[in-house]
């Protein structure tokens, strides 16, 4: 023999004793007495000594080490079930062993003394390792895995049991029944190797945790935060982390959380457990920050140029964030990705290959069975060993198959959390210039479309691969079967690949357009909601709905290409396999083989499988290429120049120690040096350069920067704080690390309390902060306000008024103490007592000492500056002390008479807060009463309503909705009539074959009873058996032509089914979007004012994206779901009735199951979109907030911020993937279950056969695929009623919201108001209930024609008047009479039309300068370019490049004076009766104030006009003048009158205003 002569020897057998001894030990010859190899594998002698004895030696040695270990007393809680686990394996394998030595003893075999020494070795070593184990549960070892050394001690005796193995299954003496004691000895040796194994996963996995969970977020010692008697809190749990091996395996750790939202009690989004360590986002984060960093050092090892220096050091962050936050261009995203998640990504590829070749096993041991089921007097073991393989091939698939999508889940789920944080991170370091070309929409498109797509490429990619692999493995199954006749069908299969690709391309296409549609819609109803308060002051509602439905309609033609083309893919792959099995019929038969119904079945089958790996693979393709765009797209955004402060600001001190800011020769832009921006406004926006600018500024010194509208004063400060791109000169700032303390023009105020927007990060000092409070004039404000301090402002501090919000961001830079305050016109929105005492007490004296930088345009408060700054155009004409500059500032406009009419853009800090504007005016005091009404969105609570399906229903339309419902009855019944035709098939042959052997209806039926599954159950066929059948060719045409006929109808069913389905789909979506659209656009200004418009705006982004795409992707799997089961249902009841019996408790046990999963998983899907929006709704506001957050040095804080917040999002996203693995692995457990006992079910049939084997085999095989359907079925449904929480949520809005009233007045007279004569009687007003009255008790008349001047301070009721002129809020009670008409009385689209206003707040649309003035087209160019002229608005719009010059997102192209100057054009363009004006030029200078108060004197000369004071020089040529307090009129009459009054409110405005300076006053009241 070959082993004979290669036998080996071990070194020192020249003592004959020795080999003596081996020789009668291990019962082999003298000559040979230690054999390496024998009978074909290592032999029993070799296994027994060297790979069993000498290990358990080893082992028994390093075991007694660790008994002298010292002990500790001080654990009380049970011992870690991983460490429980490895106790009592140890114990069983030493019972184990003493078994198999008395077996051995009582069988008396030859090397009966081989196989005691080894067993009583064995014995012995797992006593001592038991001992071991114990000792070491009682040290510090216990929260650990233990010493590494027992793992390798273990591992090393896996050989011995694998060989031991082999050798028993060989000797067929051991898998006998007929010899028991022997089978006894083959079951110990499985029953060594399972607790191995067992012993090795208990190792394997941590098991720091015990049986209670008591792993606590804050836990160091190990030790339990609460007893372990009470109900564990999982606000405090830890994901995973510390659970055992089982408890991993089957998600044990869930139970705790799993319960909790089967009683209800996941409310918020802080009830569920924190991440796993390796998942939190800090790490992940930091992890591939340092990877970024690895890849930048290999980049420039390459390319030594360091072009990108390093951003200033921050305290709060650290060495590693500011090197990789550098993101450079040469950094490949792609590759910082492969390197952080590469190789553990990889590795579940192997895994994956495990996953596809189990999922082969399973059917090959089917078809065995099935065939054993046929064969009669066949040996039951045999078919015992097939039920046994079974088992365990479905188990392990299970297991790994589980295992592996929730691995992937994570490594998804870690490239989610690190790209969210990293585009966040660039967001906070890029350059103004290079963000200018990306819109807020994009970039936050950037961080939920694009970085979705990059993390779903992890499930695509493995499929990539995985597919051919399924692909090739079924063809060489089919190739088996039909030899080379498969080629025919398969090229026809392949013809279609490319038509599929071609629909796919086509479908990826219009996905393309579909988004970027939707993206303009998004984009039109952020500003539609932004200006809101606008669209119903003009009564533009109709026309912006319009606007709106055509984008809708541009979205909804890509989307039904989508969907039909989808239809066509279904139809396309429904009817192939019919084509591919006629043709490769056809192709065998006239190659001359002979047809038969055993590779009719065969082939059927394995083309089934065949056309899965081909269907997916263009959309796995797609995936992948999606992925590739969304990738490149966030790489061009890292591409993006950082802000550079380094070469920014000069590093040498200033030559004058006392100098704190110091500008020479310094040249400025809005755009960098490189011209080529994507935007298409560059030019214009670039037009405004700060040139040749020479500043010296003393430390602690005031300055005023003065000028008309348009000069530049607000980029100045922006220059300043680094926010420009320097072209040329030197900028010094001292101590600019420290940051500044900055207001900007335009306030940017937080969703949060008023508290929090002061302290702004920095800890709560009650001495100063109520200084701050004092100094800026907040505390009759914060009196007022319902909470206080802890009033949440809500966003944008939409419940506050202008001044207020004005305050606040004073009140927060103030409280930031630092060196340097940058002060952009802070007193333009304020009263004059107010602004007098914040000139005062803040700046004059809180802020004494400090370097303060003031932008302003009142004049009167100028002369207490040490310096004053005269800038026009662009640069600085002159700098001097106040009496030096203030009689040039009355010059200027003279001077330049003929530039008086030209502003200059980006005057405000527009680049900063470019994204964002106030919305309106909104009312003085409408503040929230309950902090949580405008803080936390409200989230549904238990199962879906029956309204919500019923919604749906009538939204697709309820004949469409039966139509498809009997579509889909008429395709499932096509498809069981057809199984059931294969099936009678069968048994026809069988009843017609000559011989009837066994073998040959075996051979027959048993193909099909394993291939021939509903679900397509994949199995090859394990051998071709030769075919006896009588049948002619005549028989198998008719059978065949049946068969095709039944599945031609199939696919028309299908295709029927499809299309309508598609059209259904969209129906819906378009009724479901037109209701959410009417209704919010009918809302109360109220519900905008109360509602944060980032939840808004979900409703019409996430929540119809899920409705137009994602609920009926997957309400179309679960209806073809449900409708297969109860097909399945009817076969199997009708061709095997028993085998209900064991379903009705495994259906019972599905229902307890799901039913337990889909409270939990509906409620952690609901908190997953909840925290959602305030992750998008934080870089929203910062993305608006940049300028403030970069100038005042609180980046790192910002980032934190966001970190936080993903980090709860993470949470339930990872715990609702959690969930669904908890499900999966369960309803693949009860598949085991019903695989085995279908197996066991087969046994017992072999012995009492008496059924028709046809209906059997169809039975089987429905009721094989029966788990996969249901679990497919509990899936699909929990999903779907996932997506349609999004029903729920629009169907919220579509019929809850508040809404304005919608009657017509049909008698209203076509030219009223014809006199504009105007009446409140005894007027009084609340914004919500609980609040005081805005306005209490206010009785008035203004004659027609007469000019109105209102003054008073904030929350006297000012902006209120106006709307409730415009009924905006309705009236508590009272009238207001318009031409002695009741305006209540009127319908809101006629009463807004006949009148105009100027809001406080200029909101301008992106769009045309055409589109702002006139929407509706309702105006000639003329008349619009007349009024620009009357605006003094003419050179801008030159300039820009005429009346269709864009105006930028929201006016960004423009100064806050010329948005003003706009607005204002937009009302002089209306032939209202009476016109409103709501302190409309707070941004413009006097000279350009005064051409204004008499152009509106000179258009509205016989109208109605009602001016809230801006500038008392405004008012004082007023008709009469109203004066307000706390919404009561207090003074009503002439200015003249008021005057003379002694103790007159108006008279001592007046008077301040003499006393103050006199000449172009511009007091603001």
């Amino acid at each position: 023999m070959f082993c004979q002569n290669d036998s080996s020897y071990i070194g020192g057998m020249g003592s004959s004793g020795i080999a003596e001894l081996l020789s009668g030990l291990c019962c082999t010859e003298e000559e040979n007495p230690f054999p390496l190899w024998e009978n074909g594998h290592i032999s029993p002698c070799f296994n027994q000594l060297i790979l069993g004895a000498l290990p358990h030696a080893v082992m028994a040695v390093f075991s007694a080490y660790y008994l002298g270990m010292a002990r500790c007393n001080f654990f009380r809680s049970s011992p870690p079930f991983g460490w429980t686990l490895r106790l009592v394996s140890a114990l069983l394998a030493a019972l184990l062993f003493t078994a198999d030595v008395v077996l051995v003893c009582v069988l008396q075999q030859g090397d009966m003394y081989l196989d005691v020494l080894t067993d009583s070795s064995a014995v012995l070593a797992w006593l001592v390792h038991f001992g071991a184990i114990t000792v070491l549960l009682r040290t510090a070892f216990r929260r650990t895995r233990g010493p590494p050394v027992l793992l390798f001690i273990v591992l090393l005796l896996v050989p011995n049991l694998v060989v031991s193995l082999m050798i028993y299954y060989d000797n067929k003496d051991y898998l006998r029944i007929t010899e028991p004691l022997k089978l006894a000895r083959f079951v110990l040796a499985s029953a060594r190797t399972l607790l191995c194994l067992v012993y090795l996963l208990a190792f394997v996995f941590p098991c720091i945790s015990d049986s209670g969970y008591t792993l606590y977020i804050q836990t160091l010692d190990g030790s339990p935060l609460i007893p372990e008697s009470t109900q564990p809190d999982t606000a405090e749990m830890v994901a995973e982390d510390g659970s055992g091996c089982f408890s991993r395996l089957f998600y044990l750790w869930l139970n705790p959380l799993l319960r909790r939202g089967q009683r209800g009690e996941l409310r918020r989004p802080t009830d569920v457990y924190h991440l796993p360590q390796r998942l939190r986002t800090s790490v992940v984060s930091g992890y591939f920050l340092q990877c970024w960093e690895a890849c930048r050092k290999r980049v420039r090892i390459c390319d030594q140029r360091d072009q990108w220096p390093r951003p200033v050091s921050r305290d709060q962050s650290s060495h590693c964030q500011e090197e990789l936050l550098e993101l450079e261009s040469d950094v490949r995203l792609l590759r910082v990705l492969h390197k952080a998640f590469g190789l553990r990504y990889y590795l579940l590829g192997v895994l994956k290959v495990m996953v596809n070749i189990s999922s082969f096993a399973g059917p090959l041991l089917l078809s065995s069975l099935v065939n054993f089921m046929e064969e009669k007097g066949a040996d039951v073991s045999r078919g015992i060993w097939c039920v046994l393989g079974l088992f365990t091939t479905t188990l392990l698939s299970s297991i790994l198959r589980n295992i592996y999508v929730f691995e992937v889940s994570k490594v998804a789920l870690s490239a989610r959390s690190a790209l969210i944080s990293t585009i966040y991170s660039k967001a906070l370091r890029v350059s103004s210039c290079s963000l200018a070309g990306f819109t807020l929409g994009e970039v936050l498109n950037l961080m939920s479309t694009d970085t979705d797509r990059v993390v779903n490429f992890s499930n695509s990619f493995h499929e990539l691969w995985s597919l051919p692999f399924q692909f090739s493995i079924t063809l060489y199954l089919l190739y088996l079967q039909v030899g080379v006749a498969f080629l025919g069908g398969l090229c026809v299969a392949l013809v279609l690949v490319p038509f599929n690709k071609f629909i796919a391309s086509c479908i990826l296409s219009n996905n393309k357009h579909l988004l970027k549609c939707k993206d303009n819609r998004v984009k039109l109803m952020t500003e539609i909601l932004f200006g809101i308060r606008v669209i119903k002051f003009y009564n533009w509602e109709s026309h912006f709905t319009q606007k709106v439905a055509e984008y809708r309609k541009q979205e909804l033609s890509h989307l039904k290409a989508i969907k039909y083309l989808d239809a066509m893919c279904v139809y396309t792959w429904a009817a192939l396999p019919v084509v591919i099995s006629i043709l490769t019929f056809v192709t065998y038969v006239l190659l001359g083989h002979q047809l038969t119904a055993a590779r009719v079945f065969t082939t059927l089958a394995l083309v089934g499988m065949l056309i899965t790996p081909l269907n997916a693979f263009p959309w796995v393709l797609n995936g992948v290429l999606e992925a590739k765009v969304s990738l490149d797209r966030i790489q061009l955004f890292f591409k993006l120049t950082n802000q550079d402060l380094q070469a920014y600001y000069t590093q040498v001190s200033a030559e004058d120690s006392e100098a704190s800011v110091l500008l020479s020769r310094g040249t400025f832009s809005w755009h960098g040096p490189d011209k080529n921006t994507d935007t298409g406004e560059s030019e214009t926006k670039g037009s405004l350069q700060l040139h040749s600018l020479n500043l010296q500024v003393t430390k602690g010194s005031l300055v005023a920067v003065v000028g008309k509208v348009g000069c530049g004063k607000s980029s100045l400060l922006a220059a300043l704080t680094g926010e420009l791109s320097r072209l040329g000169g030197v900028i010094y700032v001292a101590n600019r690390e420290a940051g500044f303390g900055f207001a900007s023009q335009e306030p940017w105020i937080q969703h949060a309390s008023v508290r929090d927007n002061i302290l702004f990060g920095k800890d709560y000092n009650a001495a100063f902060y109520q200084a701050v409070i004092e100094a800026c004039a907040l505390s009759v404000d914060l009196n007022v306000l319902p909470n206080g301090d802890k009033t949440e402002v809500g966003e944008n501090g939409v419940t506050l008024s202008g001044g207020q919000k004005a305050r606040l961001a004073l009140a927060r830079a103030v409280y930031m103490d630092k060196d340097i305050y940058l002060l952009d016109d802070p007193l333009a929105a304020v009263d004059t007592d107010v602004a007098e005492h914040l000139m005062k007490s803040c700046i004059m004296e809180l802020l004494k000492g400090k370097t303060r930088i003031l932008c302003t345009h009142r004049i009167e408060f100028v002369d207490k500056a040490d310096m004053v700054v005269l800038m026009e155009n662009g640069t600085i004409i002159t700098t001097g002390s106040p009496a030096e500059i203030l009689p040039l500032v009355e010059a200027v406009p003279k001077m330049e008479r003929s530039d008086g009419k030209a502003k200059q853009k980006a005057d405000s800090m527009e680049r900063e807060e470019e994204e964002e504007e106030q919305q309106g005016s909104p009312p003085d005091l409408c503040v929230d009463d309950d902090p949580d009404v405008s803080g936390e969105e409200q989230k549904q609570v238990g199962g879906l309503a029956w309204r919500v399906y019923q919604t749906y229903w009538f939204a697709v339309g309820g004949v469409l909705a039966t139509s498809i419902l009997m579509s889909l009855l008429f395709m499932q019944a096509s498809k069981n009539v057809s199984d059931w035709w294969l099936s009678h098939w069968i048994s026809a042959l069988k009843n017609n074959s000559s011989s009837g052997t066994n073998g040959s209806s075996s051979a027959v039926s048993s193909p099909h009873l394993l291939l021939f599954s509903a679900a397509g159950l994949l199995s090859p066929v394990s051998s071709e058996q030769d075919f006896l059948s009588t049948n002619t060719s005549q028989d198998v045409r008719f059978y065949l032509m049946v068969y095709s006929s039944i599945a031609a109808a199939n696919t028309v069913f299908t295709a029927i089914r499809a299309f309508l389905f598609a059209y259904g789909v969209i129906c819906a979506a378009s009724v479901i979007h037109d209701r959410l659209l009417d209704r919010v656009l009918q809302a109360t200004v109220t519900f905008f004012d109360m509602t944060p418009l980032g939840r808004i705006l979900n409703r019409f982004s996430s929540d119809l994206y899920s409705i137009d795409d994602s609920l009926p992707f997957i309400l179309n799997i679960l209806l073809a779901n449900i409708f297969g089961l109860l097909g399945m249902l009817v076969v199997i009841s009708y061709g095997l009735p028993w085998v209900l019996v064991p379903l009705l408790p495994l259906a019972l046990l599905y229902h307890r199951t799901q039913h337990f999963y889909r409270h939990t998983s509906r409620e952690l899907k609901r908190l997953c979109s909840l925290t959602l929006s305030p992750v998008y709704s934080h870089f929203s506001e910062t993305l608006t907030g940049l300028g403030t957050i970069r100038a005042s040095g609180h980046a790192a804080r910002f980032e934190d911020e966001n970190a936080r917040r993903l980090e709860q999002n993470q949470r339930c996203l990872f715990l609702s993937n959690a969930a669904m693995q908890w499900l999966d692995i369960r309803l693949q457990l009860i598949g085991v279950a019903v695989v085995t006992g279908l197996g066991a079910i087969a046994i017992i049939q072999h012995q009492y056969s008496s059924v028709d084997p046809g209906l059997v085999g169809l039975s089987l095989s429905y009721a094989l695929s029966i788990t996969m359907l249901l679990s497919g079925l509990i899936f699909s449904f929990t999903q779907t009623e996932m997506q349609l929480v999004s029903v729920e949520r629009t169907e919220e809005y579509s019929t809850c919201l508040p809404t304005e009233p919608q009657h017509h007045s049909a008698q209203l007279p076509p030219g009223w108001p014809e006199l504009g004569w105007l009446e409140f009687r005894d007027v009084v007003l609340a914004y919500r209930e609980g609040l005081p009255n805005a306005l209490d008790g206010v009785s008035l008349v203004v004659r027609a024609g007469e000019k109105i001047g209102i003054v008073g301070r904030t929350g006297s009721g000012k902006s209120t008047m106006f709307l409730a002129l415009f009924r905006m809020v309705e009236l508590n009670q009272g009238q207001i009479l318009l031409d002695q008409l009741d305006i209540s009385t009127v319908g809101l689209n006629q009463l807004r039309s006949k009148l105009a206003i100027i809001p406080q707040d200029p909101f301008l649309f992106s769009g045309t300068i055409r589109e702002n003035l006139d929407p509706c087209g309702r105006h000639l160019d003329p008349q619009l370019l007349d009024v620009m002229d009357q605006c003094h608005l003419s050179a801008v719009v030159s300039r820009m490049g005429g009346l269709d010059a864009e105006v930028g997102a929201r006016g960004r192209c423009l100064s806050a004076g010329q948005r003003q100057l706009l607005c204002l054009a937009r009302a002089l363009l209306t032939q209202a009766r009476l016109l409103c004006i709501d302190e409309a030029t707070a941004s413009v200078d006097q000279k350009t104030d005064r051409l204004l108060q008499q152009t509106i004197r000179d258009k509205f000369r016989d109208k109605t006009v009602l001016t809230i004071a801006h500038r008392i020089n405004t008012i004082l040529d007023s008709d009469r003048v109203l004066v307000l307090h706390a919404g009561k009129v207090v003074e009503f009459d002439t200015p003249a009158a008021l005057c003379q009054t002694d103790n007159s409110i108006f008279q001592r405005l007046v008077g301040h205003q003499g006393g103050r300076h006199s000449g172009g006053d511009s007091s603001e009241l």
